[in-house]
């Protein structure tokens, strides 16, 4: 049995209960109206604007710094001319996946992002379902990636002391301690001083754009080039496989890596002054300057490869890109300070990373998708943090480095979804996206009055109710474009593109670097990804199907509703 309500204009709510959260923010009422429509209350502060927003962004993506890192995989499968090339393409197609998760943003910007959208744009027999699997997909490859970077992080520290004291002897449970250390500064940022993070973000994104000149300028001023015609025309096959096509795929996805994780603007969007704009900005504009750098440093570090590259992708350090550095100055200290600059930006990324993980599992949390989720849903009322949700989601990656020390392979299985968990995620809500706007189900504003804009469809599920209570509502908000989209057959036509695009994207993410294939070598991404989706299934069935019904509308939200209908009776 289910009943329908209708949610009416909500901004009325933040006059009282939530006026202290937003007050004085120029947006503070749509951010509000724009929440309310969407069932939920305001319990984070918006601390965020468009600039600070726009360095978080820049800074998650770290696209010049992890063009650097990934160097070899592109290289060995692909060669310079399939990293240049390569990397041009995957910024291109990666921007078309973007500019949808944009619009999507626009028409509904909160925390939950992609579960979130998959619950209002599927068919109502799937949404409950496939929102629940596309939240666990997104949260647990949001935790594999903190994880990586963390990990990432303590690695070129040791490649650093290795470049410096070449009789020392690396251990796992170095980097181990020093990924720890990693975690625990991002989790001060994060909770101590989390007041500070917009202005931090503010000063990263300075730090982004001029460590990306300082060390462009110091590589093609000092080191030797090599020739164009090299870089631009030679292609590898290192991983022997069959033919230069399917190498060419393989190594592709090193480039797709370097813009992973764009869709962290999204899940903070609960704390962003006007959202629907200020996060499709930052996105779109986040991708034009971080593709930009990206693709001007990676033919600069082939430019200066060297003669030698085969010494250079085996180099002790265990990264490339710190050889090439000590070749182009031939000073250690100078490859050093070059190298704790893109370190320091990676720490950068993981603050962010750590943010985005929590209000990720925060909002799934609040919406009963999670075990524990009283627990994990709680927000620190003087700070307006989800605490709760900071401690789970860096508690699982601490866990994950002991399991490191004992076997590099296992931890690689578990943190392997980093790219093909969130592209999967990606896929369903733009499928279903296609096809409300290929169907004409979606609304233009200007069709809709200011008042019906806000107006939402609350359904009250009986039947399910996880609690005993008669008070479970699900938001159904119009399906209102928002006001950032690509308009007509343009944006039906990219929507498309972009749906193909990330299948091939996850088709590749599964294949390994190499063939012969080994245990070590081996690229178990598959592996996780399709675990977690029998997980998903498997504990929706036995748990998750009584207690999630999808995105909830927060009690506060439908007692209002109520005493506005018993005004009227």
């Amino acid at each position: 049995m289910a009943e329908d309500h209708e949610l009416g204009n909500v901004r009325s709510l933040g006059e009282g209960t939530f006026s202290g959260i937003t007050a004085g923010t120029r947006y503070r009422q749509k951010d509000e109206s724009d929440l309310g429509r969407l069932g939920k209350k305001q319990v984070l502060k918006r601390r965020f604007g468009f600039l600070s927003l726009f360095g978080f962004s820049c800074t998650i993506l770290i696209t010049w710094e992890t063009a650097l890192a990934l160097f070899q995989q592109a290289f060995r499968n692909g060669g310079p001319a399939g990293l240049v090339w390569g990397f041009v393409i995957a910024w291109t197609c990666t921007m078309s996946v973007y500019i949808v998760i944009a619009e999507m943003a626009s028409i509904a910007p909160i925390s939950g992002g992609q579960y979130f959208w998959v619950s209002i744009f599927a068919p109502p027999k799937y949404k409950r379902f496939l929102s629940y699997m596309t939240g666990w997909l997104t949260s647990i490859a949001w935790v594999a990636t903190l994880a990586t970077g963390s990990i990432f992080v303590g690695g070129i520290i040791q490649g650093l002391i290795i470049l410096n004291h070449p009789s020392y002897e690396a251990q796992p449970y170095h980097v181990t301690l020093l990924s720890f250390a990693v975690i625990f500064v991002a989790v001060f940022i994060n909770t101590v001083v989390s007041s500070l993070l917009p202005i931090i973000e503010g000063f990263i994104l300075i730090f982004h754009v001029l460590g990306f000149f300082a060390i462009l300028i110091t590589l093609v001023y000092m080191a030797p080039h090599g020739k164009a015609s090299v870089v631009f025309t030679t292609s590898l096959n290192s991983g022997n496989w069959p033919t230069q096509g399917i190498s060419y795929c393989v190594g592709f996805i090193g480039n797709v890596a370097t813009f992973v994780g764009a869709d962290a603007s999204v899940h903070m969007s609960e704390e962003i002054e006007n959202a629907s704009w200020n996060v499709p900005r930052a996105i779109i504009t986040t991708m034009v300057l971080n593709g930009a750098m990206g693709w001007a440093m990676v033919i600069a570090a082939l430019f200066c490869l060297g003669d030698d590259p085969k010494s250079v992708l085996e180099t002790p350090t265990g990264f490339p890109f710190i050889q090439i550095f000590y070749n182009g100055t031939q000073s250690a200290i100078g490859a050093t300070v070059m190298t704790a600059l893109i370190d320091g930006l990676a720490w950068c990324a993981v603050i962010g990373f750590l943010a985005t993980a929590s209000r990720m599992t925060w909002s799934f949390a609040r919406d009963r998708g999670l075990p524990f989720h009283r627990f994990i849903s709680k927000v620190e009322p003087r700070t307006s943090i989800p605490v709760m949700a900071i401690i789970v989601v860096t508690s699982i990656p601490c866990l994950l480095f002991l399991i490191r020390i004992g076997s590099a392979t296992a931890y690689d299985i578990v943190i392997s979804l980093s790219v093909s968990g969130l592209y999967a995620s990606y896929f369903i809500p733009c499928a279903f996206l296609l096809w409300r706007r290929s169907t004409g189900q979606m609304i233009e504003r200007s069709e809709l009055t200011a008042a019906d804009l806000n107006k939402s469809s609350a359904i009250k599920d009986h039947q399910n109710n996880a609690y005993g209570r008669d008070d479970n509502f699900v938001i159904q908000p119009r399906l209102v474009w928002g006001p950032w989209r690509i308009r007509g057959i343009w944006g039906t036509i990219n929507n498309a593109f972009a749906c193909t695009y990330i299948i091939f994207v996850v088709f590749w993410s599964f294949w390994p670097p190499a063939t012969p294939v080994t245990p070590e070598t081996m690229n178990y991404s598959v592996l996780m990804t399709g675990a977690v989706i029998i997980l998903s299934l498997v504990y929706y069935r036995v748990w998750g199907r009584t207690q999630y019904l999808g995105p909830l509308v927060d009690q506060d939200l439908v007692d209002s509703v109520a005493r506005q209908e018993a005004r009227t009776r």
